[in-house]
């Protein structure tokens, strides 16, 4: 087999993936556009909420998330706030001590936002019962009527889990504002665009609202560090709806540096191929079955992750011209409408004075993520390996 019949192989292989990511992202996001605005009426019934904070190296913004909490309009007696402080400062310590909070303190070897929310559950006390739990960030800021909007949307939902709309509270650099209009793409595309066609949103790694009694079985399950996409199979497995309130906002705290944003990157595409590898054999069981979110889900963790996929693009149009033109066409077209997918989706607020310096940046960040996927990849691949034979050597008799 010579090098043209490689590169043709090897060429459309990898457009057929490209272009049925292109094609997904594509379908949602026009499905975005006419997508319903979430309403919901006044509850009936005032619910009982636990707030889990997990908080690592937090110590700048915990304070300034745990008084947002505090402020609720939402009467007092009916929610109570479970921070994890993980390595935070002695000095933050002993400030949050002074607030009417539940405060942890854990040592962990080797922290992870899964193993902080373990251990809230099962350090709460025993007589106390609630409906339900949310989860936010160390760094998250909510609004005063925050938890009476989630208790009136929650009851509307009927469903054991609802997303709320996860807003950024800083756009101060070039990649803090890149990191905000692609997390708003997301929402249009995996949130709003899928509950338009009557599938479920996809989680986020915080302002998720569960049942309590589920939430509190399950996460005891959650092996990955983050453990969403974890919780996210579960749910849909089990055939549970996963709704999404726009209306709702928590703001988060965008990364500000390059390398904080590459990193983020990696670990979600290594997370996305985990996933797929362990939920895969359900893909077939999932259609006969007739669970479509579940099936939904597992295509979406076949298709290339968008980042990458713009940068398998960008690349791809820039090389393939100098060793064979008509090959290019294709990609340049996938590109066209990969880019005219995205600016539906952003929003219009988004597209400001710094838009121009911003999209110029945009490829050299995709670059670099498209890098470290393949780092981290190598680094959780050598870690599992170590873990391994860890394992093995526990099993061979010792050495008299």
């Amino acid at each position: 087999m010579d090098f043209w019949w490689i590169l043709f192989i090897f060429d459309g292989i990898l457009f057929f993936f490209v272009a049925l990511t292109v094609l997904y992202v594509l379908v949602f996001t026009i499905a975005n556009v006419f997508g319903r605005h979430n309403e919901f009426s006044k509850a009936k019934y005032q619910k009982r909420f636990i707030i889990i904070i997990p908080a690592h190296r937090k110590d700048e913004v915990i304070l300034q998330s745990i008084n947002s909490v505090l402020g609720q309009t939402y009467p007092q007696r009916l929610f109570d706030i479970v921070v994890v402080s993980d390595h935070e400062s002695e000095m933050t310590n002993m400030r949050l001590a002074q607030l009417p909070i539940t405060l942890l303190t854990p040592d962990f070897d080797k922290s992870s936002k899964t193993k902080s929310i373990q251990y809230a559950i099962l350090n709460l006390p025993q007589f106390k019962i609630y409906d339900a739990v949310i989860v936010l960030d160390a760094d998250n800021i909510i609004e005063s009527e925050f938890l009476e909007q989630v208790n009136d949307a929650f009851e509307s939902a009927g469903t054991k889990a609802i997303q709320v709309h996860r807003l950024s509270r800083n756009r101060d650099t070039s990649i803090a504002r890149l990191d905000t209009i692609f997390e708003e793409i997301n929402n249009a595309i995996f949130r709003r665009g899928h509950n338009a066609l009557g599938l479920s949103s996809a989680l986020n790694g915080s302002g998720a609202i569960y049942d309590f009694e589920w939430f509190k079985e399950h996460i005891m399950k959650v092996r990955t560090d983050g453990g969403t996409k974890e919780l996210e199979a579960m749910l849909l497995k089990e055939d549970i709806y996963i709704d999404y309130f726009e209306t709702i906002h928590v703001y988060d705290e965008k990364t500000r540096k390059i390398r904080s944003f590459k990193e983020q990157r990696g670990r979600w595409g290594v997370d996305q191929l985990h996933s797929l590898i362990n939920n895969l054999r359900y893909l077939p069981w999932s259609i006969v079955n007739h669970h479509y979110d579940f099936a939904d889900k597992i295509i979406q963790w076949i298709l290339i992750p968008r980042t990458i996929v713009m940068g398998i693009i960008m690349v791809m149009g820039i090389f393939l011209p100098f060793i064979y033109f008509s090959m290019v066409i294709k990609w340049w077209a996938a590109g066209a409408v990969l880019m005219f997918a995205y600016s539906l989706a952003t929003p219009d607020e988004l597209v400001d004075k710094n838009w121009d310096r911003d999209f110029l940046n945009a490829p050299i960040v995709i670059m670099w993520g498209l890098l470290n996927i393949l780092h981290v990849g190598a680094s959780e691949s050598e870690t599992r390996i170590k873990s391994t034979s860890r394992f093995v050597r526990m099993l061979l008799p010792k050495k008299k």
